[in-house]
């Protein structure tokens, strides 16, 4: 099926700014979890959440202190804030409005009601008293949005645009509350170290992390292995793994696709193991068992050469032959086998980045 760029762009943009929408929502449901179990003074500042939206000029365009009351209706009131609750809706309801033809007709209805919702309540969902509901209600009818897409729409074009969108804002909020969530909780590290669960537990939250984390890692939530779990769960769809995986099936089903697949295989890398490492780990994994195998077998045959009986004679040979070959096996296996395969990935890494540099030129 074809479609015009046009429509693309506004379906990609359409899904961003409903995720945007949910992901913020829920980064300051979070973080207002976070307040009430924390002790007092050892909770992050509010105006963390500007920083990792990367807001900080236009907040402080229009306030002095980063206070609460403040941070709060910059994010969840102001319709002008790029990065607030008000503007993400009508952004993306401006771009369902003019896709209309392309998506279920229970998207425009279902868009347009969350955009009055904000609309009615933002005002009065800055302060303590409203803010859990209103945060609730967004986070809820923004899951409803995405599951009647995910429902009702083809898997055709039109569903890739989305679920690209959806996936690189995903990315980008994910990267956002590592870089500067996990960040800030590292620099606490031994000033509040009985809290440090708790701080971990809420970046979690923001993510949408902690039910999956604790079925698949366990009830206890610890630095090294909350940061593994964002950045290389396989099964987790907000970790950065799985966005590289399901964002390269997407591209490749579009025309044009070469300098994105790229792109996309060179952030692959860097969330997996370099070929030097992975064959590092498999080396360290399975020598002891080669070892084993081959010292048995050679030693097995040693006596062998010292027999001097007349059957022995002829048994020397073969003794030898095999003992030689076993240990000569396993020194190909063990060393130049790896060696061979880092040379070769060094060699199409090489190829790859030269032809993306290339590729890089004729569309410029």
């Amino acid at each position: 099926m074809s479609m015009l760029s046009s429509v693309a762009e506004r379906l990609y943009w359409m899904s961003r700014y409903l995720e945007r929408t949910q992901d913020t929502a829920r980064l300051i449901q979070a973080y207002n979890h976070l307040i009430m179990d924390i002790p007092k003074g050892a909770e992050p500042p509010w105006d963390i959440m500007i920083d990792i939206l990367d807001a900080q000029p236009l907040f402080r365009a229009r306030f002095k202190a980063g206070s609460e009351q403040n941070v709060l209706k910059f994010l969840i009131a102001d319709d002008k804030a790029s990065c607030g609750i008000p503007f993400a809706v009508k952004a993306a309801r401006e771009n369902v409005r003019t896709t209309r033809d392309v998506l279920p007709e229970e998207a425009w209805e279902l868009v347009n009601e969350l955009h009055l919702f904000v609309e009615a309540h933002a005002g009065n969902a800055s302060g303590r008293r409203n803010r859990h509901d209103f945060l609730s209600e967004v986070i809820s009818r923004c899951q409803m949005i995405n599951g009647l897409l995910g429902a009702s729409l083809p898997r055709d074009h039109a569903y890739g645009f989305i679920k690209l969108g959806r996936l690189v804002e995903c990315a980008d909020m994910t990267t956002r509350i590592m870089d500067v969530g996990a960040g800030d909780i590292m620099e606490r590290a031994g000033r509040f170290g009985a809290i440090d669960p708790l701080l971990w537990g809420a970046l979690l939250q923001a993510l949408s992390a902690a039910a999956a984390y604790r079925r698949e890692v366990g009830p206890i939530i610890e630095k090294d292995a909350a940061l593994n779990f964002i950045f290389l769960s396989s099964t987790f769809p907000r970790s950065i793994k799985y966005f590289v995986r399901e964002t390269r099936k997407e591209l490749m089903r579009l025309n044009n696709h070469d300098l994105a697949i790229r792109a996309v295989e060179r952030l692959r890398r860097t969330t997996e193991m370099t070929p030097t490492e992975a064959v590092v780990e498999a080396a360290r994994r399975r020598f002891r068992a080669i070892f084993l195998t081959t010292s048995t077998t050679a030693l097995g045959l040693t006596p062998m050469l010292f027999e001097s009986s007349t059957q022995a004679a002829f048994l020397k040979p073969m003794a030898v032959s095999i003992a030689t070959g076993i240990v000569f096996a396993s020194l190909i296996i063990l060393f130049l086998v790896p060696c061979l395969i880092v040379m070769l990935s060094r060699f199409e890494e090489t190829r790859e980045e030269e032809d993306l540099s290339a590729i890089a030129i004729n569309s410029g």
